[in-house]
C-alpha cells in the first residue's frame, strides 16, 4: 500500500479557530485546517510551516503537535495509508489571505461548521480545542464514505 505523509494546522486565537474553505481539488467546498504533503528532504514541521505560508500567507508561531491520524483511504484511485500530523498554532506572523487554493475564515470555537467538514473531524477536533494529545485511525471507502473511526486521547 502506498504511504503519504502530511500535515494539518489549526490556528486558535482570541476564542476563535481559523479554518479554510478548500477552493479546488480534493475536499473542494469543505472547511479544514491548512496543510499538505511533506516533500522529500523536508521535516514535518518545515512542511507544516511551508504549507501554511502557501495556503493562507501566514507563518505559524507558538505551535504544538497534538496528534497523529492514520487514514486508510483512496488517493487518486489508489488505496493509500495517509499519516497526518496535527498541529495547533496559537499565534502567527502576517495576516491570513485568500489563495487560489484556500479561503481562510474565522469561527467561534462553539460554532465550528462540522457539517461542512470532513466526516472524521468531529471525532478528534475536540482534542485540539481542549489541548490534548491523541492518535486516531480512520478507514474510508473509494467513494470517501467513513467506514471506521477510532481516536485515543493520550493525556
Amino acid at each position: 500500500m502506498k504511504e503519504l505523509y502530511t500535515t494539518l494546522l489549526h490556528i486558535i486565537k482570541d476564542g476563535k479557530i481559523l479554518l479554510a474553505e478548500k477552493k479546488r481539488g480534493f475536499g473542494k467546498g469543505l472547511f479544514n485546517g491548512v496543510g499538505g504533503k511533506v516533500e522529500e528532504n523536508e521535516s514535518i514541521e518545515e512542511a507544516m510551516i511551508r504549507e501554511t505560508k502557501e495556503e493562507i500567507g501566514v507563518t505559524p508561531t507558538n505551535y504544538v503537535k497534538h496528534g497523529l491520524l492514520v487514514f486508510d483511504e483512496f488517493v487518486k484511485g489508489e488505496r493509500t495509508k495517509v499519516f497526518m500530523n496535527i498541529y495547533t498554532a496559537y499565534d502567527y506572523l502576517g495576516e491570513p489571505v485568500e489563495s487560489d487554493e484556500m479561503k481562510p475564515v474565522w469561527f467561534s470555537l462553539d460554532q465550528i461548521p462540522y457539517d461542512k467538514m470532513f466526516a472524521d473531524d468531529k471525532f478528534w477536533m475536540n482534542n485540539i480545542l481542549e489541548g490534548h494529545s491523541f492518535v486516531g485511525s480512520f478507514v474510508y471507502d473509494e467513494n470517501f464514505n467513513l467506514l471506521y473511526s477510532k481516536v485515543v486521547r493520550e493525556n
